[in-house]
């Protein structure tokens, strides 16, 4: 569905209620870059701006699949206002600097969606800074290295989304490679369907897949991950510390499945947030599936309306043929 504007009388009383009733909204300034909600700044007339996130059908550019609202499925979409507050609450637990939270609104008294104002953070991303100053970053890098240590220490009970484990319940599958495998299995399925390249090279693709998970030993530790600690989802505030934002899908997983991301958006940058004693084998099978993931996402993603179509075909493109040299070494 094509997102559609949200209007400055919508958020006006949110922003009030946030920020204190001696204020006037002055502006509602999109941002780009999310892809499942709506992401704007809030501008007052005394020049203070917060962040409102909005989840509605219409803010998000994703096709609708099936299984897309099924919470149990570790890697279904990390859509809503439920999500949101209990991977804040977790990270926040373990001293990770998240967004602060303004106000919160399920119940539709400000917009007819879920809607939370937090904290805006108006200076750079870690990627900006990496690109403009790499020795900059380093104090960032190194702060970002102990939220990871942070994340990577606490143990959880059960696999999953932090909602729904916190919240009690039960994740589909049996194990964290196990449900890789199955995503994975689909991700090159639909890449298949959708790229000559990758449909000729499916059978070899879905050997090494299969090769790679019966590799994998159990385990029963699951660590916090992000699932997609880009640079571009961590923010740098005025003191110099990292901020994690677009934390709706974070679970309880291997935490090779975050290192292997942060090594493909990373490249070399990546060292360090490097650490000892990940599984070799789990590293292996995560990267394939990334890989693929990256490609069939962002194929799907182009089904719709998303803005930036040229960006998004360049990382499935970039992913496919990586992927591709997986089989082929």
């Amino acid at each position: 569905m094509a997102p559609r504007a949200v209007t400055r009388e919508q958020l006006a009383g949110a922003a009030r209620a946030a920020l204190g009733g001696g204020r006037r909204l002055e502006a509602v300034e999109r941002i780009a870059g999310g892809s499942k909600k709506g992401v704007y700044r809030l501008v007052m007339d005394d020049a203070t701006t917060a962040i409102a996130y909005l989840w509605d059908d219409a803010e998000n550019y994703w096709p609708a699949a099936e299984g897309d609202d099924d919470l149990t499925d570790p890697f279904s979409p990390g859509l809503g206002l439920d999500l949101f507050e209990a991977a804040h609450a977790r990270l926040d637990a373990l001293g990770v600097r998240v967004p602060a939270i303004r106000l919160v609104d399920r119940d539709g008294a400000h917009c007819p969606a879920d809607l939370a104002i937090v904290e805006d953070l108006p200076g750079e991303s870690l990627e900006e800074l990496l690109a403009r100053d790499r020795r900059a970053a380093a104090p960032v890098m190194a702060r970002l290295a102990e939220s990871l240590e942070a994340m990577q220490s606490h143990r959880a009970p059960a696999y999953g989304k932090v909602a729904v484990v916190d919240g009690g319940g039960t994740s589909r599958g049996t194990s964290c490679e196990g449900v890789v495998l199955d995503r994975a299995l689909r991700d090159l399925a639909e890449a298949a369907s959708r790229d000559p390249r990758i449909a000729g090279a499916r059978d070899r693709l879905e050997e090494r897949l299969l090769g790679l998970a019966a590799a994998v030993r159990p385990r029963a530790e699951r660590a916090v991950v992000h699932g997609e600690l880009g640079p571009d989802h961590v923010l740098v505030d005025a003191d110099g510390n990292p901020v994690v934002i677009d934390i709706e899908g974070l679970m309880y997983f291997d935490v090779e499945w975050e290192h292997v991301f942060l090594q493909i958006r990373l490249h070399d940058a990546y060292q360090p947030l490097r650490v000892a004693g990940l599984d070799e084998d789990r590293l292996a099978l995560y990267m394939l599936a990334q890989r693929l993931s990256l490609t069939a996402g962002p194929l799907r993603l182009l089904d719709g309306y998303f803005p930036d179509r040229a960006f998004m075909a360049g990382i499935a493109e970039y992913n496919l043929k990586q992927a591709l040299e997986l089989v082929h070494a």
